[in-house]
C-alpha cells in the first residue's frame, strides 16, 4: 500500500492503514487542513470540487465535502468533472480555491486529491509546505453546528467550460463542421467518456465511434494514453478508415491523438502541432518542460519566437509561463496549457484547437505528422539501494559531461550536437529518471545508456 503526500496534494492506494495508503482518515485530514489553509490565506471560503469517474471516487468526494463543511467551508460540487474544467470553475466563481480526486493515469486503485489555489493553478510549492504543516501538526480545528459550510452541486458546469472552448477566436466551429471528420474516441472509461463526445458535438463533429466511455472507473487497459496501451482504437481507426482518433487519461488533461493509418501520432506532438497552428496566429513566447521534444524549439524557430524551459510539472510550467507572458506552452506528456482559456493543461481545449487546424490545411493527420521532425525519445529508470547522493552523482555527471550546455533548474539536462539526456532524481523513491532525445533510435538508447553505466560507476 502506498500513500504519498507532496506539496502539490496526497495520492495513495486505496484501502490499509493510516498513514500508510489513501484511507478515510488521511482524506479527512488533508481536506480538512486545506479548509482551514484556505481560510487562513484570507481569500473566498467557497471552494469548488469535482472527481473523475474512480470505482472510489464517490467515497472519496463525501469524505472530503464532510471534511470542508465541518471546517466552515462552502462547497461547491461539479460531481463527475475534468480536471480542466474544475480549474476553470475555480476562477469563474470566485472561489477560494478548488480540490480535484482523480489520479489521473495511475491505475484505478489509486486515487487523489489536487489542490488549487483562487487563480485555479495547482499551489505553490510554498503553500504545499504550509499545508503539510498544518496535516501534520493538526493545528486546525473543527467548527460547532452553528458555523458549518454549506454545500450545493452544479453539475452542468461542463457545458460552460464547452462554450468558453466555441467562444476562441482560433476555434473554427464553422470549419469542423465542413470538414466532416470521422473520430474515435477511448476514454478509457471515466469523465472524458462524458466530455470528449459533448464537445465533438459541439463542434459540430456527428461522425464518432465510443470505446471505453462508459464512466464506471472499470478502466479498460492502462490509462497512460501510450502507444502499448492504445492498441484497441489504433486498429479501429485503421480497420474503419477513419480520420483519426482521440485518447484523453482519465482526468482529460492529457491528449492522445491516433492517425488515420492507425499509427500514433505521439504524444509530444500533440503540443508541437497545436502550438504551430497557435503561433501561427499569436505571436508570443512558448514554454515547456525540460522533458518535452525539441521539435517545440523547432516550432518556435519557425514562426521566430523565444521558448523557455521549465522544471517537469504543470505548476512550475505555469509559473514560467506568467513569468515569460507565453501564449502556448505545457508538457510532452500531451498537455497542452493555453493562457488564452485558463492556466491548465486541457485536453478539451487542445482537441477543438487541433481539429481547427487539421481542417485549415487540409490534410490527413498522416500527412500533418509527416511535415515534423521524427525526433525519437526514450524514457528509463535506474533504482538505487540504500541511502544514496542523489544531488552528489548528478554533479558528478554533470562534471564529465561540462564541455556540453546543461540545464540544472530541475535535475540535470544535458544538451548533445545531436540530442540531449535529462536526468531527474525522483522526490518519494531512490530513483532516477532518464529521458534522452535524438534523431535516431539508437542514438537516444545510447544517451540513456551512457548515463546509467555513468551512475553505475560512481554508485
Amino acid at each position: 500500500m502506498t500513500l504519498i503526500k507532496s506539496i502539490s496534494g496526497i495520492r495513495g492506494t486505496i484501502g490499509g492503514r493510516p498513514g500508510e495508503a489513501l484511507t478515510p482518515m488521511d482524506v479527512v485530514s488533508i481536506a480538512g487542513a486545506f479548509g482551514m489553509w484556505l481560510q487562513n490565506s484570507g481569500v473566498s471560503k467557497k471552494l469548488v470540487i469535482g472527481r473523475d469517474a474512480r470505482i472510489s471516487g464517490e467515497m472519496v468526494n463525501q469524505l472530503v465535502v464532510g471534511a470542508l463543511i465541518s471546517v466552515g467551508i462552502e462547497v461547491i460540487d461539479l460531481g463527475l468533472a475534468t480536471t480542466p474544467t474544475v480549474e476553470m470553475a475555480v476562477t469563474d466563481m470566485n472561489a477560494g480555491g478548488g480540490i480535484i480526486i482523480t489520479a489521473s493515469h495511475n491505475p484505478k486503485n489509486w486515487n487523489a486529491l489536487k489542490l488549487l489555489n483562487s487563480k485555479g493553478e495547482f499551489i505553490s510549492d510554498q503553500d504545499g509546505k504550509d499545508l503539510l504543516s498544518l496535516v501534520e501538526e493538526q493545528s486546525f480545528h473543527y467548527n460547532e453546528v452553528d458555523e458549518l459550510g454549506k454545500y450545493s452541486e452544479k453539475e452542468d458546469y461542463l457545458d460552460t467550460h464547452i462554450q468558453h472552448i466555441i467562444d476562441l477566436p482560433l476555434v473554427d466551429v464553422k470549419l469542423i463542421k465542413e470538414a466532416d471528420f470521422s473520430v474515435a474516441v477511448d476514454a478509457v472509461n471515466s469523465v472524458g467518456g462524458i466530455a470528449i463526445p459533448r464537445l465533438l458535438k459541439a463542434l459540430g463533429v456527428n461522425k464518432v465511434k465510443e470505446i471505453n466511455c462508459k464512466p464506471d472507473g472499470h478502466f479498460a487497459h492502462n490509462p497512460e494514453p501510450l502507444p502499448e496501451n492504445i492498441v484497441e482504437i489504433s486498429e479501429l481507426v485503421k480497420n474503419e478508415k477513419l480520420d483519426l482518433g482521440i485518447i484523453v487519461d482519465p482526468d482529460v488533461d492529457r491528449l492522445a491523438l491516433v492517425c488515420n493509418d492507425g499509427n500514433p501520432f505521439g504524444e509530444e506532438y500533440t503540443l508541437v502541432s497545436v502550438a504551430d497552428y497557435v503561433l501561427q496566429n499569436t505571436k508570443g513566447t512558448m514554454v515547456a518542460n525540460l522533458s518535452s521534444t525539441m521539435a517545440l524549439k523547432d516550432i518556435a524557430k519557425k514562426h521566430g519566437v523565444e521558448f523557455f524551459e521549465s522544471a517537469v510539472g504543470e505548476v512550475n510550467v505555469v509559473r514560467e509561463m506568467n513569468k515569460q507572458a507565453a501564449v502556448i506552452g505545457g508538457e510532452g506528456n500531451g498537455g497542452i496549457i493555453y493562457p488564452e482559456l485558463h492556466n491548465g493543461r486541457d485536453a478539451l481545449v487542445g482537441v477543438a484547437l487541433f481539429l481547427t487546424y487539421l481542417a485549415k490545411n487540409k490534410m490527413t493527420l498522416a500527412e500533418l505528422r509527416a511535415t515534423y521532425p521524427d525526433y525519437k525519445i526514450e524514457k528509463q529508470k535506474i533504482e538505487l539501494d540504500g541511502v544514496v547522493d542523489l544531488d552528489g552523482i548528478l554533479e558528478q555527471v554533470r562534471r564529465k559531461f561540462i564541455d556540453y550546455p546543461n540545464n540544472t533548474i530541475d535535475g540535470l539536462k544535458i544538451i548533445f550536437p545531436e540530442g540531449w539526456v535529462h536526468m531527474r532524481k525522483s522526490n518519494t523513491e531512490q530513483i532516477i529518471r532518464i529521458y534522452s532525445e535524438a534523431k535516431t533510435q539508437e542514438y537516444a538508447n545510447d544517451l540513456v545508456g551512457c548515463i546509467k553505466q555513468l551512475i553505475k560507476i560512481k554508485n
